[in-house]
């Protein structure tokens, strides 16, 4: 029944009251609407995951005495006296006392007609507010609750909720204990194993407890309540991701089998043999490319863990079955540096390897159209050029996206058509490390090949944190370095989010290091011709220039093994990532390297940490679990294009674990129920709709 009613697109019943407008619940009018908009919150069901942030401990006393000024109490008064304010500006003092003590009630912008009401002389009233001492006496400014002395108190533990617009505390609580009436009855959709373990309650009890906090423990990202309805978002999110999965997995792909001699040869002619994480990564893949479904898996390593070997090995899989393979990278200088690096091993396999960027133009670009069609050419490295309607394979079965989160998914999309029959299978890559949890959360519907090794050879890089007031100490020293024939690179600040700016940095430092250093420095940023661009990296790249400057364009991909040592210049405004990303421009190569991080007082604490991780480690998922620590899930991607989820209760920087918790239970689960048909599945179709889900419903349902 409750299939038949999805297939037709409707939601569940039982949910019709936690999706209704805002409006219904008593209390909330337009005004008070507009402003919980604001907050994100439209309906009953965004108000019940709007969790309180903190609690306010009100502490019943029976004696003014009692209190422990500044504190939150709650005691009952006898109204003595008032005290009329004598002047503009002055406040109106209500003097009460507990037969022992005085207390003085305090208001700012008085309404005399209402203090009166509220306080008449000679009555009791029990109040609630904080209690402070002013010259000595006790006394509570415009307390938060006024009640008769038999009305029920208010609450000891007091949840304190997000507000926005004229919404106060008391408008929250009154509307969130109205939406909380209107929870469904539900069966566990949570494994019961999983929940005997962790020891958490029903989605209710959750829910109850969550709201009514008794305490700052209960506020806490750990607590059960809590901890249960984050991994109730988790699980609803990570079903979805797994649904999408599966259905992806279903599209027809081509079978690419090879038979390995191509390899062979370029292994047998490396200077050392690839680390077993490459040999994992690249039995991954083929395995994925002889499925007769569609590849989509997501290549993640760390600086210099060997992803162009991966990537490489995987294209001559594609022509061991006499097919072509693709690569394309976001910028040029980029797709230029992948041809440079692959030159050497397409020569050790023995193929054809052009490169195709929108600079090639006239008779060279023709002639490579031409064989790219006929297929003359194997293997093809380029930029979006490579998508162009113009651009034809005869038979591609393997395309490969570097940095996929600077590309749009329409261009991921169009270089999908280019296969020749079916679409060719795709392999994203990204050298970024990102936390477990961020990349289960932002690629958990594709399959994931991770490289946490560094290939024999490479060489640790040793961190000096400096103060850019040494700077001149510092230009001596790589003076001499660039007197014994080392090669240095330079990176100027991130001055701000300007090209321009950061181009005046960098072109200010140029001109001082050439005064120095003469025509041994050459100078790269993003907005020169990129002949101009590529012929000082040439020049750098050769040893006939010995110090690069540069903007962050060299970030990543930028290969010269001969370079050693790297200075980053105003290093605490850069990110963590960022940072990594930089220094593994060195190291590459067979001698010592160093990178000096200059830093400009005065540092801040956030500022002196990023510095002090980088010093520690180069292990770079350490570093992005540690940038995701300081700067937040948003920050480390990049809110804008990062397609992150967002979530109501989850906290991806300190709920990690319950998120990969949350991936293995939603594969085991499908895997038991793929149609989602037995009790547990119905409850997590119902959470699905209530997690707003539909897309996987939408899979689940058209089978």
């Amino acid at each position: 029944m409750a299939a038949d009613r999805e297939r037709v697109g409707g939601r569940p019943p039982a949910l019709f009251p936690l999706f209704a407008g805002l409006e219904t619940l008593p209390g909330i009018g337009p005004k008070a609407a507009e402003a919980f908009a604001q907050m994100g919150v439209a309906r009953p069901r965004d108000l019940i995951l709007t969790l309180p942030h903190a609690v306010v401990h009100r502490r019943p006393i029976g004696r003014i005495a009692d209190a422990r000024p500044p504190e939150m109490v709650t005691v009952t008064v006898a109204i003595e006296r008032h005290s009329a304010p004598t002047g503009k500006g002055r406040p109106w003092r209500v003097h009460c006392s507990d037969g022992v003590a005085d207390l003085q009630i305090v208001f700012f912008h008085p309404r005399k007609d209402w203090i009166e009401r509220q306080f008449p002389i000679g009555a009791q009233r029990r109040i609630s507010g904080k209690i402070e001492l002013f010259d000595g006496m006790a006394q509570m400014v415009h307390p938060d609750h006024v009640a008769l002395p038999d009305d029920p108190p208010p609450p000891e533990f007091e949840p304190v909720y997000p507000l926005s617009g004229r919404l106060t505390q008391g408008v929250v609580q009154k509307a969130v204990a109205a939406a909380m009436t209107r929870l469904p009855e539900t069966v566990e959709w949570i494994d019961p194993n999983l929940l005997s373990r962790e020891a958490w309650p029903s989605w209710s009890d959750a829910l109850v407890a969550a709201h009514a906090p008794k305490g700052l423990q209960d506020v806490s990202a750990t607590a059960p309540a809590r901890s249960r309805l984050a991994y109730d978002e988790l699980f609803a999110h990570q079903v979805t991701l797994a649904i999408m999965r599966r259905d992806r997995r279903r599209l027809a792909g081509q079978v690419t089998q090879g038979d390995g001699h191509l390899r062979e040869k370029v292994i047998a002619g490396l200077p050392w043999p690839p680390t077993n994480a490459q040999r994992r990564a690249v039995g991954e893949i083929a395995e994925d490319l002889a499925a007769p479904r569609r590849m989509n898996r997501l290549l993640q390593g760390d600086v210099g863990a060997g992803k162009t070997l991966v990537a490489f090995l995987s294209l001559l899989i594609a022509v061991e079955a006499g097919g072509q393979g693709v690569m394309m990278a976001p910028t040029e200088i980029l797709a230029r540096q992948h041809f440079r690096a692959l030159e050497p091993l397409a020569k050790l396999a023995g193929i054809r390897l052009e490169v195709l960027t929108g600079r090639d133009k006239g008779d060279a670009r023709a002639n490579i159209l031409t064989d790219l069609a006929e297929g003359r050419i194997d293997i093809l490295v380029g930029t979006h050029a490579v998508i162009q309607k113009t651009v034809e394979f005869r038979d591609l079965r393997l395309a490969i996206v570097d940095e996929q989160h600077r590309f749009g998914v329409n261009q991921r999309m169009e270089l999908g058509t280019k296969g020749q029959h079916l679409p060719p299978d795709m392999l994203v890559m990204t050298a970024t490390p990102i936390p477990r949890s961020l990349a289960l959360a932002q690629y958990g519907d594709m399959d994931l090949s991770i490289l946490d090794e560094k290939p024999a050879g490479r060489q640790p890089i040793r961190t000096t944190v400096i103060p850019d007031g040494r700077m001149p100490e510092i230009v001596d020293h790589l003076a001499g370095a660039v007197g014994s024939g080392a090669r240095a690179y330079w990176v100027c600040p991130l001055v701000e989010e300007s090209e321009s700016v950061d181009l005046t940095a960098a072109e200010a430092r140029f001109q001082e290091l050439r005064a120095r250093f003469g025509d041994r420095v050459r100078l790269v940023h993003g907005q020169m011709p990129a002949q101009d661009r590529d012929a000082a990296m040439a020049d750098f790249a050769a040893g006939r220039a010995s110090i690069l400057v540069a903007t962050t364009v060299i970030e990543v991909g930028v290969d010269v093994p001969e370079a050693t040592i790297m200075v980053i210049e105003r290093a605490e405004s850069f990110g963590l990532a960022q940072l990594h990303q930089l220094r593994g421009r060195v190291g590459r190569g067979k001698a010592a390297s160093s990178c000096l991080l200059m830093y400009h007082e005065p540092l801040s604490e956030t500022g002196r940490r990023r510095l002090g991780v980088l010093r520690e480690t180069e292990d770079g998922f350490r570093i992005a679990e540690e940038d995701l620590v300081i700067r937040g899930a948003g920050d480390v991607i990049g809110t804008a294009q990062s397609g992150l989820p967002r979530f109501r209760i989850a906290d991806l920087e300190r709920q990690g674990a319950l998120m990969a918790l949350a991936r293995k239970d939603a594969q085991a689960f499908l895997e038991r129920d793929p149609r989602m048909e037995t009790p547990r599945g119905q409850a997590v179709r119902l959470l699905l709709w209530l997690m707003e889900q539909d897309r996987a419903i939408r899979l689940i349902t058209a089978g």
